[in-house]
């Protein structure tokens, strides 16, 4: 036997081996430990529509987001008008995205230059001079304005992502939709309520002070005083947990440190009656601030916020160093885990809202699977009934391809962690019928050689040959359809995409690299006599 058909007969039993381990876990239930710890033992993941979980399209509001940028900026304009020594008469922040300026009339250029040198994402929409000084109406620019919202998806993607990874489900599907949406597929979610309360809270943290000079009921009455606003706790439930009725506390309207300086949080037991706490460990410029924080106000109580919920005000007894902090509410251990993995995760950079919400039942998953599966057995089988009847014994060698191609596409699926869909089912059953298109192409040739009175041996080597370039022609075209499907594609059609183009891949191998060895070990085996086809 010639070395070459050697080789590639143990390159393909290689590969068949190699394949047949990766789909056992996913033929297979209990796996033995020396397996889980040497062989391959993750099982094919499954799609939302074949296991069952929910479907969500959140909606980001990035116009809120560009609201807080506009806030900041003002934040920093006052400080730095102080620092400059420059007088001021009104600066506000109007129509949700504008800022409105007014200083001297002496001050007008000054305020130029400074908003041209060290504002060049801002604007000056209007300024007009008048006795009272100059007003200036500020605005981001367009350009600022579009990579903000840019940015605010992708932050907001990156959150719900780090969430949802620490949530623990198996293999989701988290992808940006469109401007400012985002699709979020969690198959096998159990609870979809607490999943949908993970991902869609702000966690903004705030540490704010209380007003201790006025009364909060006073404030309820009237209006707050200025620099103050009203935000509500909630009482304990005689089980533990927060219970619904509403404490108003008036705090401060600056936040003196947020939850950015966060490096872990985690959930602790107490052995009081509140239950457990989460503690917050702060990174070092955290610590400092935390530390600089209480130290100037030992005695005052320190609200601590999560979206404008106010989760504890302890009183501050001593200056706190170490970065260390803790967030007590009367938490059941749920919500305290909750609460732990939104503050890891980090803030969301602006509100979302739940804009589509799909449930699919594990019932229906499996139905499509036995659905997707009888029509790939009934596909499957009438390809192989036609090559036999039309091809003979040629046939038989195509559909031993067709089934190797098949193993092979599983088994790449399965390496590469890939998720099987519906659609994805789809891409495999069309793979099988252009798996044996590439065999037609092959014994059509082979035929026509044959006609022409050639040997077999000849034949064989004149139908690969001439066949190969059409092959290969049609199979990188709808390759590259493939590619981009999947790069333009969403859901489902990813899905198919990613069978596709695989399945092309393992179908050239197969149909035309696996079924030669058969031909030419008969050819080196002097046994090629005549041709079955």
């Amino acid at each position: 036997m010639q070395r070459g058909v050697v080789v590639r007969l143990v390159i393909f039993l290689s590969l068949t081996l190699a394949g047949v381990f990766y789909l056992v876990p996913s033929f297979l239930g209990e796996l033995p430990s020396w397996w889980s710890s040497s062989l391959p033992a993750d099982r094919i993941h499954l799609g939302l529509d074949l296991q069952g979980g929910s479907h969500l399209v959140l909606e980001v509001k990035v116009d809120k987001a560009i609201e807080n940028s506009v806030e900041r900026i003002k934040e920093d304009l006052l400080k730095l008008l102080r620092d400059k020594g420059i007088p001021m008469t009104e600066l506000s922040r109007v129509r949700g995205n504008q800022i409105q300026l007014k200083v001297p009339s002496a001050s007008g250029d000054k305020v130029r230059d400074l908003l041209k040198t060290e504002f060049g994402n801002l604007t000056v929409a209007s300024s007009q001079a008048g006795a009272g000084g100059v007003d200036f109406l500020l605005a981001l620019s367009e350009k600022e304005i579009r990579s903000l919202r840019d940015a605010t998806v992708d932050q907001s993607l990156e959150t719900i992502r780090n969430r949802i990874d620490q949530f623990g489900v198996s293999e989701p599907i988290i992808q940006r939709q469109g401007q400012q949406d985002i699709l979020v597929q969690l198959p096998g979610i159990q609870d979809p309520e607490r999943a949908k309360e993970i991902i869609g809270k702000t966690a903004l943290l705030e540490f704010k002070l209380l007003d201790e000079t006025h009364s909060a009921e006073e404030a309820l009455r009237n209006a707050p005083p200025p620099g103050t606003e009203i935000l509500y706790g909630y009482g304990a439930r005689g089980n533990g947990g927060l219970g619904a009725e509403k404490i108003p506390y008036l705090v401060e309207a600056r936040s003196l440190m947020t939850g950015e300086y966060i490096a872990d949080a985690r959930v602790r037991p107490s052995s009081r009656l509140e239950g457990p706490y989460v503690e917050l460990i702060l990174n070092s410029s955290g610590a400092r601030l935390f530390e600089r924080i209480t130290a100037e106000n030992v005695k005052r109580r320190l609200a601590i916020v999560l979206d404008n919920r106010v989760y504890s005000a302890p009183v501050i007894q001593e200056r706190i160093g170490g970065g260390r902090a803790s967030i007590t509410g009367n938490f059941e251990m749920k919500e305290a885990r909750d609460l732990a993995i939104v503050l890891r995760a980090g803030a969301l950079p602006a509100p979302v809202e739940i804009a589509e919400e799909r449930t699919v039942g594990p019932s229906l998953g499996r139905d499509s699977i036995r659905q997707g599966i009888v029509s790939f057995v009934v596909g499957g089988s009438l390809v192989i009934l036609f090559m036999i009847a039309y091809y003979k014994g040629a046939g038989l060698v195509a559909d031993l391809a067709v089934l190797f191609n098949v193993l092979y596409l599983i088994a790449v699926l399965a390496g590469f962690k890939a998720v099987l869909t519906l659609p994805g089912i789809a891409g495999i059953v069309l793979t099988v019928g252009m798996a044996v298109d590439a065999n037609v192409l092959i014994n059509e040739r082979i035929r026509e050689e044959l006609r022409s009175g050639k040997s077999p041996r000849a034949a064989v080597e004149a139908g690969y040959e001439r066949a190969l370039p059409a092959i290969l022609d049609s199979n990188i075209t709808t390759f590259l359809s493939g590619l981009i499907l999947f790069q333009f594609g969403t859901g489902p059609i990813k899905g198919f995409a990613v069978t596709l183009c695989v399945g092309i891949l393992t179908t050239v191998l197969t149909a035309v690299y696996l079924t030669r060895i058969y031909y030419d070990y008969r050819i080196a085996a002097r046994k090629l006599a005549r041709i079955s086809i």
